[in-house]
C-alpha cells in the first residue's frame, strides 16, 4: 500500500479540502487527487463525498480514515525511535508559542522538558502564528505551541490544553448573568485583531461552522489585550479565552452552543522527520498531563503562573 496515499488521505480529512492538502504537502491538486483515488481503488471504497460546503468522509471512510490515522501514527513513531538512536544528543528544544499562550502552560512546557528521560533546555520564541509556521517547516523550531486553528496535516499533532470562551458584549442587559448562546450573539458588532494570533481565524471559523453571521466592526485592535479593554468600553462586542480576560465585569459571559461550553484548543505541532521525534513525543505528552491539572481560571484574570510554574522558568535543567 502506498504510504503517501495514506498521507494524502489523512491531509484531506484534516483540512476538509483537496486544495488545502495538496498546498500543504507542496504538490499539485491534480497529484495528490490522484493518490487518494489510487488509494481508493486499492480499498475498494469512497472516502471522502464534495460538496460547494467542503470534503467529508463517506460513511466507510468515517470507519476506515480513523484507521489510517493510526498507522501512521505507528509509522512514524518506527522512524522517529530509529532517527533517536541515530542521531547525536543535543541539550535544548526551540519552541514557538503563540502570544495567546499563557505563562501557566509555559511552565508546564518547562516542567516537561526538564521531566524528559533525558532532560533537555527548553528555548522559547513568541511570534505570530505564520512566522512559527515558516520557522518551524525550515528547521529553526522544534515544535509549535499554538491555538488549534489550522490543520497543517503534514506534521504531527498533540492537544494540550482547552479552556472555554467568554463573550464581552457592551449591550448586555444590567443585572443579566450566566452563559450566553453562540446564537443570541449574532446581533453584534465584534472587534477583531489582526489575523496573526489565531483568534480572529477562531471566531470566523466558529461562526462560520454554525452558519451565523459574523457582524464586525469596522475598525481593527492591535492584539487581544487592546481587544478586552475597548470591548468594555463598549466599542463592541469580543470573544476571548477566559484566561485572557483581565477583570471580572458583568458583560462578560461564558459561551456556549447548544448548552454546551465553546472552548478554544491549544496544540503541540512538530515535524514527523525530526531527529528529536521521540523527545518531542515525550515532551509533549508530558505537557498534555501537566495542564489537565491547570483547569480554568475560577474567575476571568483571576490565573496567574503558579508557583511551580514559576519555578519552572527560573530553574536550570540538570
Amino acid at each position: 500500500m502506498n504510504i503517501e496515499g495514506l498521507r494524502y488521505a489523512q491531509a484531506v480529512s484534516r483540512t476538509k479540502s483537496f486544495s488545502a492538502a495538496a498546498r500543504d504537502y507542496g504538490v499539485t491538486q491534480p497529484a495528490l487527487s490522484n493518490g487518494v483515488a489510487r488509494l481508493e481503488a486499492e480499498l475498494g471504497i469512497k472516502l471522502f463525498d464534495r460538496s460547494p460546503r467542503g470534503v467529508t468522509p463517506t460513511a466507510h471512510g468515517a470507519h476506515v480514515l480513523p484507521i489510517i490515522d493510526r498507522a501512521l501514527e505507528a509509522l512514524d513513531s518506527v522512524t522517529t525511535e530509529a532517527r533517536r538512536l541515530t542521531s547525536p544528543a543535543v541539550g535544548l528544544i526551540r519552541m514557538g508559542v503563540s502570544p495567546l499562550i499563557g505563562a501557566d502552560l509555559v511552565g508546564c512546557a518547562f516542567n516537561a522538558a526538564r521531566g524528559l528521560s533525558h532532560p533537555r533546555d527548553l528555548v522559547l520564541r513568541e511570534a505570530d502564528l505564520d512566522l512559527l509556521r515558516t520557522a518551524l517547516k525550515d528547521g529553526e523550531l522544534d515544535v509549535l505551541l499554538v491555538p488549534e486553528v489550522e490543520p497543517m496535516p503534514a506534521y504531527r499533532h498533540h492537544t494540550i490544553f482547552t479552556e472555554p470562551v467568554v463573550v464581552i458584549d457592551p449591550a448586555v442587559t444590567p443585572g443579566t448573568e450566566g452563559p450566553v448562546e453562540l446564537t443570541d450573539t449574532a446581533g453584534a458588532d465584534f472587534i477583531l485583531v489582526p489575523d496573526t494570533c489565531g483568534l480572529t481565524t477562531f471566531t470566523t471559523q466558529l461562526f462560520r461552522d454554525n452558519d451565523l453571521p459574523l457582524r464586525t466592526y469596522p475598525g481593527e485592535a492591535a492584539s487581544y489585550r487592546v481587544l478586552d479593554e475597548w470591548a468594555r468600553l463598549g466599542v463592541g462586542a469580543a470573544l476571548l479565552p477566559q484566561s485572557k480576560v483581565t477583570q471580572k465585569a458583568a458583560n462578560c459571559r461564558p459561551l456556549v452552543r447548544g448548552g454546551a461550553p465553546v472552548v478554544m484548543s491549544y496544540e503541540a505541532v512538530w515535524g514527523r522527520d525530526n531527529p528529536l521525534g521521540a523527545d518531542l513525543e515525550e515532551f509533549v505528552g508530558f505537557l498534555a498531563d501537566s495542564a489537565c491539572h491547570l483547569g480554568p481560571d475560577p474567575e476571568p484574570g483571576g490565573g496567574t503562573p503558579s508557583q511551580a510554574a514559576g519555578a519552572a522558568l527560573r530553574a536550570p535543567a540538570e
